[in-house]
């Protein structure tokens, strides 16, 4: 357990060191919030003509900006109270298909005598019709000794389940998008699906495979005309703050205790359901996800006020949506979503729940697994610590 009286002690330690840091956040949070000013001052021809060579400017703004004044759209829809947002909210997602998956994975490597691990999807698939009912439904694979091969030696057992799990979220969304992709041609609204996390994956040694998959998923969705989001509830990235050190000539410094959401939110998106101009991603190390008919990124991204007090969300989203004229009504979409969800997509609430996998979850696969390979004459043991940790919690 985490004793208060500790905590509070060592936090009063080190109070002069967070004066510190919070005065300095502080004035490097102005100096960014002024140069965002200045930028969304510039014309789009202007910002074009600088930043159309630059491949690593972290983002290349969309020609929205010549439809803002500060570096957002305003969400024109003002509502009394929340039964008139939620009227709103169900008149836009009528009939429209809207979908989600999420997943949770379990390891066990130090707890018993063998490696193996876990996988759950879930899903959630709402066609909000009351003519037709709505999928929840999750799918469980084990992931065997033998899976995890020279893995289980390495000390990347986690990360191997994570990457199954990854390769699983996307396989699901893809399935999705492949099944709808009639939809204009059975006279359907237009369907939307939720990725759990960013569409704009770095590409590490060991990440490769699944950026390539999400490079896949974009082009899957432009090739179906099916749009998915990637919904990033609290990003980090900089990558605006990296156009603006660009946009003025200046070697991009970044200062670690900011991110683009830090920025947003103190400046320019005061107002629930506003959002940022699309821009295309431009952020070095993500070769993989350049159009070469094109030359530019096969997604890209806005800042979306989804509550009233906390910072901004993150949608990664292909460009082809933006491209197409699509962008508002998706965006309408994700908007209606979090009216139902209170501040979260209630697609990806519902998915999560479906996938989740808790502590008491990994004492019941344990014990599963004993009554198995009692049954199977499985050499397994359980050391003692394990044991002991079912007993007391």
């Amino acid at each position: 357990m985490l004793y208060r009286e500790l905590l509070t002690d060592e936090l009063y330690k080190q109070r002069e060191e967070f004066t510190r840091f919070a005065q300095s956040q502080a004035g490097d949070l102005d100096y960014y919030v002024e140069k965002l000013a200045r930028f969304s001052e510039e014309s789009y021809a202007e910002i074009f003509s600088i930043l159309h060579d630059c491949a690593d400017c972290g983002a290349m703004p969309s020609e929205e900006m010549n439809l803002v004044n500060d570096f957002s759209l305003s969400f024109r829809e003002r509502w009394q109270n929340h039964e008139e947002a939620r009227r709103w909210a169900f008149e836009i997602l009528k009939k429209r298909t809207t979908f989600a998956a999420d997943g949770s994975q379990i390891v066990l490597e130090r707890e018993i005598s063998f490696r193996i691990g876990g996988v759950q999807i879930g899903w959630f698939e709402n066609p909000h019709d009351a003519a037709k009912g709505y999928e929840k439904n999750a799918k469980f694979t084990i992931i065997s000794p033998q899976d995890f091969g020279i893995e289980a030696d390495s000390g990347k057992a986690d990360s191997y389940v994570g990457e199954r799990r990854f390769t699983a979220e996307i396989e699901k969304v893809k399935e999705f998008l492949d099944k709808k992709r009639d939809w204009k041609a059975n006279n359907e609204p237009l369907p939307l699906a939720f990725y759990d996390g960013t569409l704009l994956l770095s590409v590490t040694e060991f990440q490769r495979n699944i950026t390539a998959q999400l490079v896949d998923l974009a082009r899957l969705s432009r090739d179906c005309r099916v749009p998915v989001v990637g919904y990033v509830d609290r990003s980090y990235a900089c990558d605006l703050m990296t156009m603006l050190d660009s946009y003025r000539g200046e070697k991009a410094e970044l200062v670690r205790s900011l991110d683009d959401v830090s920025i947003l939110h103190a400046s320019v998106l005061k107002n629930w359901g506003d959002r940022t101009p699309f821009c295309y991603s431009r952020r070095r190390g993500l070769d993989a996800f350049i159009d070469p008919r094109t030359d530019e990124s096969l997604v890209g991204f806005v800042y979306l006020q989804t509550t009233a007090d906390n910072p901004p969300a993150r949608l990664d989203i292909p460009s082809w949506i933006y491209e197409e004229g699509l962008l508002d009504e998706i965006l309408d979409t994700v908007r209606a979503e979090c009216v139902i969800g209170l501040g979260y997509p209630y697609a990806l609430e519902a998915a999560d729940q479906t996938a989740v996998i808790t502590v008491r979850d990994r004492e019941i696969f344990l014990q599963a697994l004993q009554g198995f390979a009692k049954e199977n004459n499985l050499n397994l043991r359980v050391s003692r610590k394990a044991a002991s940790k079912g007993r007391r919690r």
